[in-house]
């Protein structure tokens, strides 16, 4: 039996206080960090082959089903604002299409040909990176999306919270985040949802620090896109030049970057 399905160490739950239900699913949330340590040796590989592809014009792309392929939207998503980079650098593909980021698509991760279908309307070239994600490690559209995208020269890795799984075992870089029995059985939009949302977060977080997208601990590239991020980057400008508030947010506006500001001010000092 999968991991992910076996029984919880939990049982009557309907029994259970409010208080004792959040408490044991802290409880079994606090063994998500050490499990995803144990796997840091295979994550830094992934991205240590990624980096160089993705400077060579490459691109991310993640692709999953249900709770998995959420998670790779989500963390696709989040990349243009936090660094600044273009919407098609990192890209989050679901089973069942947008339709199915709120709703479930029923039959729509069966179908091992879609997902090199869905990739295929972004164009494809050899320096690109698929990362397939499946708690499971059984989901055919995933499996059968990454097998073509190896079979096609791209570089594949997978996450999934089972060892030694079907998608494990197509991918060059496996990561596989044990996480143990969720808290309901089955339920891995839990634990497992979690262990991944984790990884996705050092998989791109680290690519975009080496792709220089961070200066010091400062997201210099992040667009200004709402009043809060215009006052983050005019405070950054603060830090780096000693110029007072007016300046440097008229620099941020002008030039449209942090980086950009500060390079100008630097530049014409």
């Amino acid at each position: 039996m999968k991991v992910t399905e076996s029984s919880s160490h939990y049982d009557n739950l309907e029994k259970m206080t409010v208080l004792e239900l959040l408490q044991n699913i802290n409880k079994e949330d606090h063994v998500v960090p050490d499990a995803v340590k144990k796997v840091l040796p295979e994550i830094s590989s992934l991205v240590e082959k990624i980096v160089p592809r993705m400077e060579a014009g490459g691109r991310l792309i993640y692709i999953g089903a249900g709770t998995s392929g959420r998670l790779g939207i989500l963390d696709a998503s989040e990349c243009p604002p936090t660094y600044g980079v273009s919407h098609d650098l990192v890209i989050g593909i679901i089973a069942g299409g947008d339709t199915a980021i709120r709703k479930a698509v029923e039959n729509a991760e069966d179908d091992p040909n879609q997902a090199w279908e869905d990739i295929l309307k972004y164009g494809f070239n050899q320096d690109d990176t698929v990362i397939g994600i499946a708690a499971s490690g059984t989901t055919p559209y995933v499996i059968g999306g990454v097998k073509i995208a190896k079979e096609k020269g791209l570089l594949t890795g997978c996450i999934t919270c089972n060892q030694d799984s079907p998608l494990s075992n197509e991918v060059e870089c496996p990561i596989e985040v044990v996480v143990g029995p969720e808290f309901v059985t089955g339920s891995t939009r839990m634990k497992s949802g979690t262990a991944q949302k984790l990884v996705l977060n050092m998989i791109s977080t680290t690519v975009m620090i080496k792709l220089g997208k961070v200066k010091g601990n400062k997201m210099v590239d992040m667009q200004l896109s709402n009043a809060k991020l215009v006052q983050r980057g005019t405070k950054m400008i603060m830090e780096a030049t000693g110029v007072d508030e007016a300046t440097a947010k008229d620099l941020l506006l002008t030039q449209g970057s942090v980086r950009l500001a500060t390079e100008f001010y630097y530049n014409n000092k």
